[in-house]
């Protein structure tokens, strides 16, 4: 089955099919930057909607703005003007401590080179947000994180080191971590370039199972065919501007 066709209104707003209610529904969002006395339009004014439960690619060449867009929609970095919903929440206007609360509760992040912390074992490097970030209680902290390890194949794993285990495992621990706070959404950045094609398959596969298992929403960021490949929409980004779709595995953008 191809990606969702998306297709646009006459105010220019992209409308979903199937009528799945919105996660993020984004409005003439911008971001600018200054770098000494130029101004660098990163996102230049655009408008889309993902729906939950979804498995989402941007894509687009190094500098598209691929990567602010993610950063907006992570509470990462705020937009210069328009409106971004995330989840019921307009995120648009949050100081850095509401942000950071909303990060927490909200979003998970999967990251290119891991971001694991070296000096706790796998258990512990699930366990983290629910410690530093939720404060859940221990039964419950121990009950969530063995759950996760389980469903990631990793639960045999979990007094190793990151050191100790592989790429493609350290991986499966930075998406159980993502996930262990039950995120509604999960941010990937290139999650897979430092992966070789079988154990990125494998991690791509997973992805699928943990947003069908978890009705989690998965957004990418990538240049890596095999993700685009498997996505079920796909929103090309050229100039911080949303461009026509392409045509992949069979579907059609519009």
């Amino acid at each position: 089955m191809g990606p969702k066709i998306i297709g646009k209104n006459k105010s220019g707003t992209h409308i979903q099919k199937g009528g799945i209610m919105s996660l993020i529904q984004a409005r003439h969002l911008k971001k600018n930057y200054i770098t000494g006395d130029i101004e660098i339009k990163a996102i230049r004014g655009i408008d889309f909607t993902i729906e939950s439960a979804s498995f989402v690619s941007f894509i687009g060449p190094s500098g598209s703005g691929k990567s602010t867009l993610l950063n907006m929609i992570g509470c990462l970095d705020p937009p210069s003007s328009g409106q971004l919903i995330v989840a019921g929440q307009d995120i648009s206007g949050l100081s850095r401590a509401q942000a950071a609360d909303f990060r927490g509760s909200t979003i998970g992040f999967v990251f290119q080179d891991f971001n694991l912390i070296p000096v706790l074992t796998v258990y512990e490097n699930i366990e983290y947000p629910l410690l530093m970030v939720q404060k859940w209680p221990e039964a419950e902290r121990k009950k969530r994180v063995f759950s996760l390890l389980e469903a990631v194949g990793m639960a045999d794993q979990a007094k190793k080191y990151p050191s100790q285990i592989s790429g493609g495992q350290k991986q499966r621990v930075a998406i159980a971590r993502a996930l262990v706070t039950k995120a509604k959404l999960v941010l990937a950045d290139e999650p897979t370039a430092n992966l070789d094609r079988e154990t990125a398959n494998r991690i791509i596969e997973m992805m699928k199972k943990m947003r069908d298992e978890f009705k989690t929403t998965f957004i990418f960021s990538t240049h890596d065919p095999k993700v685009v490949k498997n996505a079920e929409v796909i929103f090309a980004i050229e100039d911080g501007q949303l461009q026509k779709n392409p045509n992949t595995n069979g579907g059609s953008h519009v």
